[in-house]
């Protein structure tokens, strides 16, 4: 039986390992410049948030998107 419990206890972390190996999807990546730029864009406009934009940009370029 402690044979059947090692191999349970081998397949979680082999299952969580496959879990983090998937792809970063775009609308993922970087939150924290993304919503700094969405607010900014709201409140002010695009035209003065041309900074949040070119942060988010390159974070994303950091990420390996092509941007």
């Amino acid at each position: 039986m402690s044979s059947l419990s090692a191999a349970s206890v081998e397949a979680s972390p082999a299952i969580e390992g496959g879990e983090q190996k998937k792809p970063l999807k775009p609308c993922c990546a970087c939150p924290e410049t993304k919503k700094a730029r969405d607010a900014c864009i709201i409140e002010k406009g695009e035209e003065s948030c041309t900074h949040l934009i070119e942060a988010h940009k390159e974070c994303m370029r950091a990420l390996g998107f092509k941007i």
